[in-house]
């Protein structure tokens, strides 16, 4: 079809005079008005498993710590550095990782990613020191904390509109499936030997050969092709996932002009409540979270549970993950985004003073699991709504900004713990967790705007 041939619609602005509209959908109104496709399986898959394996390493950490720490005589504070250097290299990833995204492309940012904490997490395999195992952690976090914001941009602006959260959802619930993946080789790999820490960072080779199949298998988002200029790509790409769904392929209006951006608009005032937000949520569930989670192991070795059991209960309580995001997933195409992210983040508070007050084995494990589950619904809940609320041209920048405030929190969160455990004890440190997490569920509720249905900006 010619553009001349292109079908019209006027409206009219005074009596007797018809300014022509272009009504052609454009190529993000195209994506988002189609069926789930089996191309969006496809994407969802490539993507998930890039993400599982994230958090596979990022799991692994937590059970490693404890055998190198136990191995090598690490102290308290040693053990905690060893856990928290990561998050340094994540919360300086996830900000530049964004930047590079809105630059060179979601799909690129992501495959490099994979690369980069694959080699650095392999070689922790073959460290001998404290030291160059600190270096490497470092650079783990690097490839860590670019990947999620990327990976969770591309898999926004490319799914249909009416399940856009959903997917997103479904994205993050590869998290638990590589959590679960990382207990169980904290509790079959880790305790064989004393080599079984090291085994254990060897597995972590696997995302450096994934990358390959990101890089070439999977598509480019067709808005971030479309505002680089690379009109033909889009089109190819929109023209494969509307074959996908038997979909007869239409001609498109051209995107509006963008307003010239730079991150720094994040704090204009169109942007600066939501954006003040946004971080707020991050920095909380991130210190509530990894405070809790990564020491999960540790703290149960230190009431008494030797490394198997204590390994064997973090793995029942990371099984509650999974029905957390598949309630997350449901809810946030039904209560939208915003009630779901506050109301997941209150039973989070709940769950996590619960756990601090638990006395036996039972009541550990019933309010571990609801800390995962209500935990990681809310993460699910976080990722969706984190790229909707920016447009094109800074939502890389945006998601990764607000990931690269909240990893200063799984920073903080490691370190401070053998401090409050000193001073107030397990309730104590695991109120501070609750406090933490209802202070998220303030911030969401009051500060972010609702995106449910709403098409991506596409400025």
């Amino acid at each position: 079809m010619s553009i001349a041939a292109a079908p019209r619609a006027s409206i009219m602005l005074m009596p007797n005079i018809r300014v022509a509209v272009d009504a052609r959908p454009s190529r993000p109104e195209r994506m988002g008005r189609l069926p789930l496709t089996r191309e969006h399986l496809r994407l969802l898959l490539g993507s998930g498993t890039g993400w599982a394996l994230d958090a596979m390493d990022v799991g692994l950490i937590s059970f490693v710590g404890l055998a190198v720490a136990t191995q090598w005589d690490l102290s308290r504070t040693e053990q905690s550095w060893l856990l928290s250097v990561g998050f340094v290299g994540m919360a300086i990833g996830a900000t530049v990782g964004g930047l590079l995204a809105d630059r060179y492309g979601r799909r690129t940012v992501f495959a490099l990613t994979l690369l980069v904490y694959g080699v650095a997490t392999g070689a922790s395999a073959l460290v001998t020191g404290l030291a160059a195992l600190l270096v490497l952690r470092f650079l783990v976090g690097l490839g860590l904390g670019a990947e999620l914001p990327v990976a969770s941009t591309l898999v926004s602006e490319m799914s249909p509109t009416r399940i856009r959260g959903r997917m997103v959802v479904v994205l993050e619930a590869f998290w638990a499936v590589g959590w679960l993946l990382a207990a169980l080789i904290g509790y079959f790999v880790v305790p064989v030997s004393d080599a079984g820490w090291r085994w254990a960072f060897a597995l972590g080779l696997v995302p450096a050969l994934y990358a390959v199949v990101v890089r070439w298998g999977l598509p480019e988002s067709p808005l971030f092709l479309e505002r680089r200029g690379r009109v033909e790509e889009a089109e190819a790409v929109v023209r494969r996932f509307e074959a996908s769904a038997g979909v007869e392929p239409q001609e498109s209006a051209p995107l509006p002009a963008a307003a010239a951006r730079t991150p720094g608009q994040l704090w204009s005032p169109a942007y600066r409540v939501r954006t003040a937000g946004i971080w707020l949520v991050w920095f909380c569930v991130n210190f509530s979270y990894y405070g809790a989670f990564i020491w999960l192991p540790t703290l149960l070795h230190a009431q008494g549970y030797d490394m198997v059991r204590s390994f064997g209960y973090t793995l029942v309580i990371t099984l509650a993950q999974l029905p957390g995001y598949a309630v997350a997933a449901f809810l946030v195409e039904v209560w939208g985004r915003r009630a779901t992210l506050a109301t997941f983040l209150v039973g989070s508070a709940i769950s996590a003073a619960l756990f601090g007050m638990a006395g036996g084995v039972g009541q550990l494990i019933a309010s571990g699991m609801a800390l995962s589950f209500f935990n990681l619904g809310a993460w699910g809940a976080l990722y969706a709504i984190t790229p909707e609320i920016y447009p094109t041209s800074i939502r890389g920048a945006g998601a990764g900004a607000a990931a690269g405030f909240g990893r200063l929190a799984s920073i903080i969160a490691p370190l401070s713990v053998p401090f409050v455990l000193g001073w107030w004890g397990d309730a104590g440190l695991f109120a501070v967790f609750g406090a933490t997490f209802a202070a998220g569920a303030l911030a969401a509720y009051l500060l972010l705007p609702e995106q449910a249905g709403e098409v991506l900006d596409v400025g």
